[in-house]
């Protein structure tokens, strides 16, 4: 055998053999994950070998490659591989539920949602610490095409962009990372989608009349439910939850009390608190008692509404849904001929625009609505043209502006026809 031979088949025994990875499913959960490679600073076979909670074989097989790699680099590795952006989400997710952080059930619904079908099927397997700036620009410019062709509105895509700011402020203070890459993306511009002169979603002081009467008529087991929207700007979230019996009763009608200190938002449960962590405890005047009186009476129409404790039990005595007022309020514009659109949230918006009308102080208003700021305030009201007009002409009456005309001008013609005085002519020139 020549010697050249001899060399090889020398190598052939020494050099070493690297081992194809495995991956291998763990019946107490997460998987079993071992390869080998060679060891750049040392020249020897080194195994990699560790347990991972991913969420599929494929997330599994990712983080073995990138230990394996780490190895054949010479990288140091550490006890704990670098996670992918699904098996991390997951974890802040279930640990902002635990701690108390994401509390409502629509808030987990909100967070569980986004990341199913759109923050996973974009950077799922993805290393964290491999995601780019460029990467989250690039989705965001997909999403910017989604908006454009009227497939998403800029307020839904914020909620994602917001959801994947958290994940990623929080990878880079768990895992370290050298830097963040939401640094830069910005929300999408929603001034365009907001509530217009047309389309307020909010009813005026001469339609309110009209739209109460047809609802009693139409729809008489949400009259009493509408009408402490319109007349407390509450929103349906907090009126659902409202006990009239039990233990711990939230409608006193002798004591003419309503406490406002529950939330519902999805299925059978409610959170001890409200959206805004106000809690009120709020005077009725006698006819809203008397409404909610004449509901208890004639709208229970059931014995599982009867024997429930709520005062808006749906027929099985259970909470109503989130969308119970929908179809309602399209059949209450429909019969008396609205052209505006206008959905339960107008019930909120619209008592706001009726106490500026009755000239309820804003502090007032904020108290019995349960609004935490004046910007809140401002952000559901709709200040329509004939208030403007009325308060232009309360500036100008208190300027005095009549004074100034020429004697004998009407409000409408005088200046005008002021000026066709001699004497005005001649200043004019001058």
């Amino acid at each position: 055998m020549t010697e050249q031979k001899w060399v090889q088949k020398w190598n052939s025994w020494i050099a070493p053999k690297p081992s194809k990875p495995g991956v291998w499913r763990r019946k107490e959960g997460g998987f079993l994950v071992r390869g080998r490679a060679v060891d750049s600073r040392t020249g020897r076979m080194k195994e990699v070998r560790f347990n991972v909670e991913a969420t599929d074989a494929i997330e599994a097989f990712t983080l073995l490659q990138s230990e394996l790699k780490k190895v054949r680099t010479g990288e140091t590795t550490s006890s704990a591989p670098m996670p992918t952006f699904s098996a991390f989400a997951a974890s802040l997710f279930e640990d902002k539920v635990k701690a108390g952080d994401i509390r409502s059930a629509s808030g987990r619904g909100k967070w569980a949602l986004t990341l199913e079908h759109h923050l996973l099927p974009a950077f799922g397997p993805t290393l964290m610490d491999t995601i780019r700036h460029a990467d989250v620009a690039r989705w965001r410019v997909r999403m910017a095409e989604k908006i454009q062709d009227g497939t998403y509105s800029p307020h839904t895509v914020n909620t994602w962009l917001n959801v994947m700011r958290v994940i990623l402020k929080a990878a880079v203070m768990q895992l370290e990372l050298a830097r963040n890459p939401m640094d830069g993306i910005k929300n999408f511009d929603t001034s365009e989608h907001v509530y217009t002169e047309e389309e307020p979603n909010s009813l005026t002081v001469q339609e309110m009349p009209a739209f109460l009467s047809k609802m009693r008529a139409l729809c008489p087991q949400h009259f009493a439910f509408v009408c402490l929207g319109f007349f407390l700007g509450h929103r349906p979230s907090t009126l659902r939850p409202l006990r009239r019996s039990g233990p711990t009763p939230d409608v006193l009608l002798d004591e003419g009390i309503l406490l406002v200190r529950q939330s519902h938002t999805e299925g059978d449960e409610v959170m001890a608190t409200t959206k805004t962590k106000i809690r009120q405890r709020i005077t009725l005047p006698p006819i809203l008692v008397d409404i909610l009186r004449w509901h208890i009476d004639t709208q229970l129409t059931t014995d599982a509404m009867r024997q429930s404790e709520l005062l808006f039990p749906a027929e099985d005595g259970g909470f109503r849904s989130r969308s119970a007022l929908k179809k309602p309020f399209v059949a209450v514009a429909a019969a008396i001929g609205l052209k505006k659109h206008v959905s339960p949230k107008a019930m909120r918006r619209t008592f706001q625009d009726l106490a500026r009308a009755a000239e309820v102080k804003d502090i007032v208003t904020r108290a019995i609505s349960g609004h935490a700021t004046e910007t809140m305030q401002h952000h559901y009201s709709t200040v329509a043209a004939e208030e403007k007009k009325l308060a232009i002409a309360k500036v100008i009456e208190l300027a005095g502006v009549r004074k100034a005309l020429p004697e004998g001008a009407s409000a409408l013609g005088g200046m005008h026809g002021g000026m066709h005085d001699p004497e005005n002519k001649k200043a004019a020139r001058h």
